[in-house]
């Protein structure tokens, strides 16, 4: 079974996903839910996002990502999340209880 890993503060820079990728392990699975992410994940511009998802696809560490409301941060957010609701490794979904149930089916 895999182990579930959150943060303990909000990504705010790509450091800070960095350090949350290194802790993992290839037992792991890493959950984010909005509160985790800090601004600059959801306006698409700065990078972080991508530079996050791209680092956990490459290593195939599955990653789940809660967004209740992805519309609410945008057209280009909303549709990001849209494109990821089946990704093999990295997902959005809109409930934590959707998110761990998918985690748990990784492991």
């Amino acid at each position: 079974m895999p182990h579930i890993l959150r943060p303990d503060r909000p990504l705010e820079s790509g450091r800070d996903a960095n350090q949350l990728f290194e802790i993992a392990s290839e037992e792991s699975t890493i959950l984010l839910l909005e509160a985790d992410l800090g601004r600059a994940f959801f306006d698409l511009k700065s990078g972080l996002a991508g530079e996050i998802l791209q680092k956990f696809v490459n290593f195939r560490i599955p990653l789940a990502i809660v967004v209740p409301s992805p519309e609410k941060h945008g057209d280009r957010f909303k549709e990001l999340a849209r494109e990821h609701r089946s990704h093999p490794v990295v997902r959005f979904f809109t409930s934590e209880e959707d998110a761990r149930a998918w985690l748990l089916a990784m492991g």
